[in-house]
């Protein structure tokens, strides 16, 4: 399987890294909106090359990863290169997903091509989660915890702000709401009860703080809806305190069985990240396999994490995976 990576950022140098730990696939072409020969990767069989190239490669590749950020590259680069490749992204900005399904649908439709949007673990793994514990237990409440980590939609998004030199956003959980859940409260939760956001901010030379700090706390989609703590720091104290990409979170379900409605239980899937960007890779990665496969099936248009046979992301055969895993 012949992969293309488009960007080659925190998530695409993930990418390349999660490749090769897959011996079914082989990076054969990293496409920059920089010089291509600023880029230097580790995989010295592929080519780095100028996104205006993208065209000659329609056939010499099977699968395009693309690996920009949610805000402002994905809404353009998915549908428009769905017509060209198989595609598949982590766009992750839930409240406009419908939005961005039928405009790469439509896309990848016209060009005969597979493209399975918003892969990762939240929308992606987290969202097979809530599906399964909503079939599982219909009467009760999705909860889902983010962090305390790190979030590289968010965080792009701060260093889009116009006076940011550089930046990172924490997602942080309350406590006493995940408390709350596992005891079986059953608590309604707001969305600023749930979690706060904390941002640690370089800024441009001259750049009034003020404003910046404004544009950040009233950013809708991200920050608006949250409690905001907003930090200005200098350069070295974010090199040396806040280089890592760390992340994690819980989904739970807290539903009720019986006839009488007295049988408790708590579904609860959780995940602890070292690295955000490499644990994210690796899913996209995966499915690219399950988009080469749907797509050989003469399958076309845009999918989700929903609509994806979990045995399509397996290296493994139908046989081995009743095997080793049933």
């Amino acid at each position: 399987m012949r992969i293309g990576i488009l960007g080659y950022g925190n998530l695409g140098r993930g990418v390349e890294a999660a490749v090769r730990q897959n011996p079914d696939m082989e990076l054969v072409a990293v496409f920059t909106r920089r010089n291509p020969e600023s880029v230097k990767i580790k995989t010295e069989s592929a080519k780095v090359l100028c996104v205006d190239a993208m065209e000659n490669w329609k056939d010499k590749i099977d699968v395009l990863i693309l690996c920009g950020g949610s805000a402002t590259d994905l809404p353009v680069q998915t549908p428009k290169y769905a017509k060209m490749f198989n595609c598949i992204d982590s766009f992750d900005t839930h409240a406009n997903i419908p939005v961005h399904f039928e405009n790469v649908d439509k896309s990848a439709k016209e060009g005969g091509k597979v493209a399975i949007i918003s892969v990762g673990w939240d929308p992606g793994l987290f969202s097979l989660n809530r599906m399964y514990a909503n079939a599982i237990l219909p009467e009760g409440n999705d909860y889902t915890f983010w962090g305390r980590g790190v979030s590289q939609g968010h965080s792009d998004a701060i260093r889009r702000v116009k006076g940011v030199k550089d930046g990172k956003q924490y997602t942080v959980p309350v406590e006493k709401a995940i408390q709350a859940v596992k005891n079986a409260e059953n608590p309604m939760l707001s969305t600023r009860e749930k979690h706060t956001r904390e941002c640690f901010v370089v800024l441009e030379d001259g750049a009034d703080s003020i404003q910046v700090e404004h544009d950040i706390v009233t950013m809708p989609n991200y920050f608006a809806d949250y409690d905001t703590t907003v930090h200005f720091i200098s350069e070295e104290e974010f090199k040396k305190n806040h280089s890592g990409i760390p992340h994690g979170g819980f989904v739970l379900r807290s539903g009720v069985t019986g006839l009488n409605k007295d049988e408790k239980h708590i579904i609860e899937y959780s995940l602890k990240l070292d690295s955000n960007p490499g644990f994210t890779s690796s899913v996209l990665v995966a499915y690219a396999r399950a988009a080469f496969r749907m797509y050989k099936e003469g399958q076309t248009g845009c999918k989700t994490v929903f609509d994806v046979p979990p045995a399509y992301l397996s290296p493994k055969s139908a046989e081995e995976l009743r095997k080793t895993m049933l």
